[in-house]
């Protein structure tokens, strides 16, 4: 090979850049000392900007496009270089290729929660995570700020600052808004927002843009929503007097459901003994009102207490149960003429018919149909 064909093939003539992945941000065009040609062709693709770097510094910015490189077409060089116009040797620089396409999908989350004060709570911890997406919108400016001149620049080596960025002035954001926690959830959109409106300036002095910023969830810390889960719940039952009356309703029906077929007279018992039941819970949730006004002299007497009964089935004592009780009892069939009572006062057990305020409730019943 002769000397000039030597000096040929250490002469760049095709200056290009195929990206094959998915997270460059800046390629280094692998010179390796050896010198572009003058008139050497440079092919910028779209989402490319291809810089030349001369002695360090940043000496011409190439758009897309197809570049034949010539001393009119690279003033600055030009300049630097010292060039007269048209002089045609070779030259070196290095060439860095910046993609200025958009890197989406990225991902920002607080690491710890965060503590704000809110109208409602007082005090709280917050976390939030979410997504963005980004690119370089001044190829020059990133470069000088953030890239520096290494062979390789990509989205990792940055996101980490970028995350950082959204964090701290995504939640001086949400504490800035005044917007209670539990409306957030409403207002994701308009908090990604206003979080993306506030971090521009620090993303406009690396270069770059955020062209979207995404609020996912923010949640309270389990302990918290476990909390306002019961609060959930207390606004939905209302009232808790009615509430609980309704579930020892329940309670009774399944009850009365199970004995049937077992012990009627026990059945009977369980319906007496759930009723009176009901009223005492009911008489919990009632108004706790204390009222310091003494009683008239002339106020209604107490209410005398019912009698209690007993009844004695299959050699068991059942009860105690009201007359009112006893009445629906024997409206059942579980309670006959026959069947041994007893009540306070008497001296033994006695059949049914034999009591006086009980007698009469056995003449109600008819006769057997013949």
């Amino acid at each position: 090979m002769g000397l000039f064909s030597r000096l040929l093939s250490e002469l760049i003539d095709v200056i290009e850049w195929v990206d094959n992945t998915h997270d460059t941000l800046i390629w280094k065009f692998p010179r390796n000392d050896n010198a572009i040609k003058m008139g050497a062709k440079l092919t910028v693709r779209e989402s490319q900007v291809a810089i030349f770097v001369n002695e360090g510094k940043i000496a011409d910015v190439f758009q897309p496009g197809m570049y034949e490189l010539t001393t009119q077409n690279m003033p600055i060089l030009t300049t630097l270089e010292g060039w007269k116009y048209g002089f045609q040797s070779p030259f070196k620089v290095d060439v860095y290729f910046v993609s200025t396409r958009m890197f989406t999908n990225q991902k920002w989350g607080t690491k710890n929660p965060v503590m704000l004060r809110d109208a409602e709570f007082g005090p709280v911890r917050l976390r939030a995570f979410g997504s963005y997406a980004f690119r370089v919108a001044d190829a020059a400016t990133f470069f000088r700020q953030i890239a520096g001149t290494g062979a390789g620049f990509n989205v990792e080596n940055i996101n980490e600052q970028l995350r950082n960025i959204i964090v701290s002035r995504g939640m001086d954001t949400v504490a800035a808004s005044k917007i209670p926690v539990l409306d957030l959830a409403a207002n994701y959109d308009e908090v990604g927002v206003i979080i993306k409106n506030n971090i521009a300036p620090d993303l406009t002095e690396m270069g770059l843009i955020l062209t979207s910023l995404l609020v996912e969830n923010i949640s309270l810390p389990p302990e918290v929503e476990s909390v306002l889960d019961k609060r959930t719940q207390m606004g939905i039952v209302g009232n808790l007097g009615a509430y609980a009356q309704f579930q020892a309703a329940n309670a009774i029906e399944k009850s009365a459901e199970n004995s049937i077929g077992g012990n009627l007279g026990a059945a009977g018992m369980g319906l007496g003994v759930g009723a009176a039941m009901m009223g005492q819970v009911g008489n919990i949730f009632k108004d706790n009102h204390v009222d310091a006004t003494p009683p008239a002299n002339d106020g209604p007497p107490p209410i005398k207490a019912e009698t209690q009964y007993y009844i004695a089935i299959d050699g068991k004592s059942e009860g105690p149960a009201t007359l009112e009780q006893l009445k629906t009892i024997i409206n059942q069939k579980q309670l006959s003429a026959d069947t041994r009572v007893w009540k306070k006062g008497m001296a033994d057990w006695a059949p049914a018919e034999s009591v006086d305020e009980l007698s009469d409730l056995f003449g109600n019943t008819p006769p057997p149909l013949a």
